[in-house]
């Protein structure tokens, strides 16, 4: 039976790190793998992970089974982060479980959703490539909007027009803060016009929480996903600690449920924990248990917010530094300075982007989205030149 499979293409950026890796050229650029990298080009754990990883070899007494809703101190301790620090519940409304990385939140995410009823998702395009890999894995029909126009802005027409199209019972995908691959997040405004939007249009709203941190704050970054969970009955939020505490291979993330009340919230967990159950039966407990012991300890706490703020402050640099060049050739990087977050698209095309990796060793997904942390005060200049010199 094996042998009736089809051979399914290899993964785009895997391929693209496999390249990277071979090539011999010492000044070859990697923007993009999607992880954080200092000013040296090092992807570092944390020192408050490492402080934290100790403390658990210290304390932990037993590896024996969780349930599938995880660790739930770690549960919790995010939700003031979160939701705010007046009520993170909302007053029994809110609750969580811990899931395999953010990819696991999602999924359960849209697994409940489709349990619940929903049959269509409405997503802004680009979007990042695994949302719809999961939605046609799980058999929900996704529909699509633009979520930028070619100004670098927000679409917020083309979302408004969406929801207008949308029919009550159907769910939005939404990136709570540094969109993934565009950068281009909504303002506070923007988001408060899309929270009562999608409150009358009777949509179920998920929110996917990947970069909370890596934009201007952890307040701030919080702004969106508050503001339409303050609007609408229930919502489902999906949560990863990949890139705000440098977790990638430990695969920590949560999912929360805000129910109408207490009663609908137990009856959407019931349902969390079979899915969980079926799929990964419980999520691993490492990862969590660090985030965990950080958010139990006042010291490690402060010690990982001056570390994601240094991140963050890098990221707004690199930013300003593309931006004050005005162009690259025919690129107008100015936008990017406004952009959060990790990611932003480049309009190129496949020729130049093929170009810039086999004259220039510049690496970068087939879309255009580059990986802003890849770029170094060593490097920098290179890729301005190199741009300019494809594109001109």
């Amino acid at each position: 039976m094996l042998s009736n499979l089809e051979q399914q293409p290899a993964d785009a950026l895997l391929a693209l790190i496999k390249l990277h890796g071979d090539d011999p050229r010492g000044d070859k650029i990697d923007l993009g793998v999607g992880v954080y990298r200092t000013g040296q080009g090092g992807t570092p754990v944390f020192g408050a992970i490492k402080a934290a990883e100790q403390a658990l070899i210290d304390t932990q007494t037993s590896k024996s089974y969780l349930g599938p809703e995880g660790d739930m101190g770690f549960v919790h301790g995010l939700m003031p982060y979160i939701f705010g620090s007046e009520d993170p519940t909302m007053s029994g409304r809110i609750e969580g479980m811990q899931a395999p990385g953010g990819t696991g939140a999602v999924r359960l995410a849209v697994a409940l959703a489709k349990r619940a009823g929903v049959t269509r998702i409405w997503m802004g395009l680009p979007s990042w490539p695994n949302h719809a890999q999961i939605l046609g894995d799980l058999g929900v029909e996704l529909k699509t909007f633009t979520h930028a126009t070619k100004a670098g802005l927000a679409d917020m027409d083309a979302l408004r027009v969406a929801i207008g199209l949308a029919e009550p019972g159907d769910a939005i995908m939404l990136h709570g803060c540094c969109h993934n691959p565009t950068g281009i997040d909504y303002s506070p405004a923007q988001w408060d016009e899309i929270a009562l939007a999608v409150a009358e249009a009777k949509l179920l709203p998920i929110i996917d929480l990947a970069y909370q941190g890596l934009g201007h704050g952890m307040e701030e970054d919080a702004y969106g996903l508050r503001a339409v969970l303050a609007a609408v009955p229930e919502a489902l939020v999906a949560y990863s600690c990949d890139k705000n505490f440098g977790m990638y291979r430990d695969r920590v993330g949560a999912i929360y449920v805000m129910a109408q009340d207490g009663d609908a919230l137990n009856r959407v967990l019931s349902n969390g924990y079979a899915l969980a159950r079926a799929a990964w039966s419980m999520p691993p407990d490492h990862g969590g248990a660090t985030v965990r012991i950080i958010l139990e300890d006042p010291a490690l706490t402060a010690s990982w917010l001056d570390e994601l703020g240094t991140m963050r402050a890098r990221m707004r640099q690199v930013r300003a530094r593309l931006a004050e060049t005005g162009r690259a050739g025919s690129i107008d990087l100015v936008p990017l300075g406004s952009q959060n977050g990790l990611f932003s698209v480049l309009p190129l095309s496949a020729e130049q982007i093929q170009r810039l990796r086999s004259d220039h060793a510049i690496y970068m997904a087939g879309s255009g989205r580059i990986n802003i942390a890849g770029l170094t005060a060593g490097n920098i200049d290179k890729f301005i030149a190199d741009l300019a010199a494809v594109t001109d």
